[in-house]
C-alpha cells in the first residue's frame, strides 16, 4: 500500500512540476503577453484605472518566475515542506479565479500557457481541477517525494533557476520573445491567414428587432417581423453558432490621411515592404527614432513602402511627428492586433509578397551598416531559416544541462557516500578486505556524580581539543550527569566525541518529581545513554522489569544504549557469574528484535573488581566477555554477536588497558574515575594506537 502510495504521489508531482514549468516558461518568454493578460483581468474587474503598468509588468516576470521555479523545485524536491504548500495555496487560488471566469465568462482565454496552448474556459477548470487534487496529494504526503538532489546542494538548484527564469524575461522584454507562438511569426504568409477554407463552417446569427406600436414595444425576427404599421427602435444581432476563425481574422490597415482600406494593396504588394508598428505612440519608447529614420530613408532611396501602423490618437501622431521628424505614412490598425504582431512599442516588421520575414524589437534595429545595398542582396531580406532547434538547444545548454551535470554528480557523490558508509557491512567487500567484519572500538567515560557544571565543562572542552587534535582510533563517549548535557553538547565536536547521560527514567513523561525521561535526554543533543548500572541496580533497586522499560524508550528515542552487567564478589566466588550476566540480559534486552539490537553496546563490570581494590585480570575479562558473545549468537545469530561491541567496565586504568584491549573480544573500556581527567583518560584511549 506504500509503494502504491509513493508512487501515485510522485506521479501527481512529475504533473504538477511539468505542468508549472511549461506554464512560468512561455509567460516569461512572453511578459508583455502575460502584462495584457493580466490587463485583461484587471478590466474584467474594473481595476484597471487602478494599477499602472510597471506594476502588471513586474507582476508578469513575477508570476512566470514562481510559477517556473515552484515547478523546477518540486521536480527536484528542493524545500519539500514550503514548496507544496505554495503550489496548493497557488492552486486553491487559480481554481477559484476560474470558476468565476467559467461563470462570468469575462474573458475567451485564461492565458494559463501563453499564446503555446489556447485552452477554454472550461477546459482550463477541468485542468486546475485536476492539479488541485494533484498539490492536495503532495502536500499531504511531501516526505513521499523523492529527491534528485541531496538537501547541501539544494541552494545550486534554487538560485540558479531563479535568476536564469528572470534574466529570460528581462531578455524577452529587450529584444523579442525568443520563442513565438502568434499567428504573426516569421515566415507567416498574412493574407493566407486571413483565408476561410472551402467548406469550412460559417457562424451563424440571428438578428432581432425591436418595434414599437400604440405604445407596446415588442421582439420580432425576420420571420415575424410585422406590417409597416410598426415603429422601429433598435436592432440586435447575436452569434448562435460559431464556425470556422481563421488564426489572423482582424488585421486591416486604413490609411490616416483619405480613410482608405489599403490592407489588400500591402499584402499583394510584390517586393519588400516595411511595417513600423507602434500600439500607442503616446509611450512609445523614443530613444531609438534617429535608427527608425534612416531605415525610411533607406526604404525611400530603394524606393520600399515604409507604413507607420498605429492605433494612436491624431495628437498622439502629431507628438511624434513633432518629436522625431518622422516623413512616413501613418495608417490605423486595432491596438490588440498590433500588440500580437510584435513585443515591443515600437517594433519593426519586413514584409516579402506579404510574408513576414524578419521582425525586431526597437532596441535591436538594423543599422546603417547592415543596409548597405538593395534588401534582396543583404541578408535581412532573406527568410531566415527555422532556427527553432537552435534555440531549443541553448535552453538545454544554458539550463538543462548545467542541472543535469548537478544532479549525476550530486548523486554519484551520495552513491559513493553510501558505498563508503555501508562497506563495514557488506559481506562481500569485507570478504576481499579481510574476510571478517570488524566491530566500533569504544571509550566510554562515566563521570558518575561528580563535577559541576563549570568544572564539566571545562573538562569536555579539554577532552575535545585533545582529541581534535590528535585523532583517535576508537570511538569516544563522555557519559555525564544531567545538569552538564546540554551545556557539554555546545562544546563538543559531534564526530570526534559522542555525548550520552548516565541514566533515563522509564516512564515517557508525566507527574514524576526529579526524572528525565529519555526524550529529554535525546533534546540536549545527546546520542547515548547507559544503562543497567550496577550502581543503579544496587541503591536504586532498579529492576530487570524496569530496565526494560527504559531500554524501549531510549530506542524509541534514537538513543544508543551501554547496556552494564555483571556479578557481585559472592556471586563470581559461588561461580554463578555466567548464570547472573546471562540473566540480566535476558530480562532486559534480549526481547528486542535483531534491528533494534544494532544500538546495543554491552559493558561487562565485574561489581567485585570496582572500588574494592580487587582487579579481573585480562583473561578473566576476556573469559567473560567470549562467554557474554556466546549467547548473543545463540539469541541473534553468529554474525550478530561479531558485530555487537563489548566494552570491559572494571578498573581500567593507562596502565593495564593495552593488555586488556589486546584480547579479541574486548572492544573498549567503560570508564569511571579515569574519565575525570584528560590526561588520564587519553592515556586509557591511546591504548588503541599501541
Amino acid at each position: 500500500m506504500k509503494k502504491l502510495r509513493i508512487i501515485i504521489v510522485n506521479i501527481c508531482r512529475l504533473l504538477l512540476a511539468l505542468t508549472f514549468i511549461l506554464s512560468g516558461y512561455v509567460k516569461a518568454v512572453d511578459p508583455l503577453g502575460t502584462q495584457y493578460k493580466l490587463d485583461d483581468y484587471l478590466i474584467a474587474m474594473s481595476l484597471s484605472d487602478y494599477v499602472p503598468d510597471f506594476v502588471t509588468l513586474g507582476g508578469a516576470v513575477g508570476l512566470a518566475a514562481l510559477e517556473f521555479s515552484l515547478g523546477i523545485f518540486l521536480l527536484f524536491s528542493v524545500r519539500r515542506r514550503i514548496v507544496p504548500r505554495l503550489i496548493l495555496a497557488m492552486m486553491v487560488f487559480m481554481t477559484a479565479l476560474t470558476v468565476w471566469i467559467y461563470a462570468a465568462d469575462p474573458v475567451k482565454d485564461c492565458g494559463c500557457f501563453g499564446d503555446a496552448i489556447k485552452l477554454t474556459n472550461g477546459e482550463t477548470l477541468a485542468k486546475n481541477i485536476v492539479l488541485l487534487v494533484c498539490a492536495i496529494v503532495v502536500a499531504r504526503w511531501r516526505k513521499d517525494m523523492k529527491r534528485l538532489i541531496s538537501k547541501s546542494n539544494q541552494w545550486i538548484v534554487l538560485n540558479y533557476t531563479v535568476i536564469y527564469i528572470v534574466l529570460t524575461s528581462l531578455y524577452c522584454l529587450y529584444a523579442l520573445p525568443t520563442f513565438d507562438f502568434r499567428p504573426y511569426r516569421v515566415g507567416t504568409d498574412i493574407k493566407k491567414g486571413m483565408e476561410i477554407p472551402e467548406g469550412a463552417e460559417q457562424p451563424e446569427f440571428v438578428t432581432t428587432f425591436i418595434m414599437k406600436k400604440d405604445g407596446q414595444t415588442k421582439e420580432f425576427t425576420l420571420e415575424n417581423y410585422p406590417d409597416s404599421t410598426w415603429e422601429f427602435v433598435d436592432s440586435k444581432t447575436v452569434q448562435t453558432k460559431a464556425g470556422y476563425e481563421p488564426p489572423i481574422h482582424d488585421f486591416s490597415i486604413t490609411l490616416n490621411s483619405t480613410g482608405e482600406d489599403i490592407t489588400e494593396a500591402v499584402l499583394s504588394h510584390k517586393g519588400y515592404t516595411f511595417l513600423l508598428i507602434s500600439p500607442h505612440l503616446g509611450y512609445a519608447d523614443d530613444s531609438n527614432f534617429g535608427n527608425i529614420d534612416q531605415i525610411y530613408e533607406y526604404a525611400t532611396d530603394y524606393k520600399v513602402p515604409f507604413y507607420c501602423l498605429t492605433a494612436s490618437t491624431e495628437k498622439d501622431i502629431q507628438r511624434w511627428i513633432d518629436m522625431t521628424g518622422a516623413e512616413y505614412t501613418f495608417c490605423t490598425t486595432d491596438e490588440r492586433t498590433l500588440k500580437t504582431v510584435i513585443r515591443s512599442n515600437p517594433g519593426l516588421l519586413l514584409l516579402k509578397d506579404g510574408v513576414i520575414i524578419g521582425k525586431w524589437s526597437h532596441n535591436q534595429l538594423p543599422t546603417t551598416d547592415e543596409l548597405t545595398a538593395p534588401l534582396g542582396k543583404l541578408e535581412i531580406g532573406q527568410m531566415p531559416k527555422d532556427n527553432t532547434a537552435s534555440r531549443i538547444l541553448k535552453v538545454l545548454m544554458t539550463f538543462v544541462l548545467p542541472l543535469l551535470l548537478l544532479t549525476i554528480a550530486d548523486r554519484m557523490w551520495a552513491w559513493s557516500k553510501w558505498v563508503r558508509n555501508k562497506e563495514k557491512s557488506n559481506k562481500l567487500y569485507q570478504f576481499f578486505k579481510n574476510n571478517r567484519k570488524m566491530r566500533k572500538k569504544i571509550v566510554a567515560g562515566n563521570w558518575k556524580m561528580n563535577l559541576n557544571l563549570q568544572e564539566g565543562v571545562a573538562l569536555a572542552k579539554e577532552i575535545n581539543e585533545a582529541l581534535a587534535a590528535e585523532k583517535p582510533n576508537c570511538d569516544v563517549v563522555i557519559c555525564t550527569p544531567f545538569v552538564h548535557l546540554a551545556s557539554v553538547a555546545q562544546v563538543l565536536d559531534a564526530s570526534v566525541v559522542g555525548l550520552g547521560a548516565e541514566n533515563c527514567a522509564n516512564k515517557e513523561k508525566g507527574a514524576y518529581t526529579g526524572e528525565v525521561s529519555a526524550s529529554m535526554v535525546k533534546s540536549t543533543g545527546a546520542q547515548y545513554v547507559i544503562l543497567g548500572h550496577s550502581e543503579r541496580r544496587q541503591y536504586y533497586g532498579e529492576t530487570a522489569e524496569i530496565l526494560k522499560e527504559k531500554v524501549d524508550l531510549a530506542l524509541a528515542n534514537g538513543l544508543k544504549i551501554i547496556f552494564c552487567c555483571g556479578e557481585t564478589l559472592e556471586e563470581r566466588e559461588a561461580e554463578k557469574q555466567n548464570e547472573v550476566v546471562k540473566a540480566e540480559l535476558v530480562g532486559s534486552v534480549f526481547h528486542l528484535d535483531a534491528e533494534a539490537w544494532k544500538n546495543i553496546i554491552i559493558a561487562y563490570e565485574p561489581i567485585w573488581a570496582i572500588g574494592t581494590g580487587k582487579t579481573a585480570t585480562s583473561d578473566q575479562a576476556e573469559e567473560m566477555l567470549a562467554y557474554i558473545r556466546s549467547i548473543v549468537a545463540e539469541k541473534y545469530g553468529k554474525e550478530a554477536a561479531e558485530d555487537t561491541s563489548i566494552l570491559y567496565g572494571g578498573s581500567c586504568k593507562a596502565s593495564n588497558a593495552p593488555e586488556l584491549f589486546s584480547k579479541p573480544n574486548i572492544d573498549g573500556g567503560l570508564i569511571g574515575g579515569a574519565s575525570l581527567k584528560c590526561a588520564d583518560f587519553k592515556g586509557i584511549i591511546d591504548a588503541w594506537k599501541k
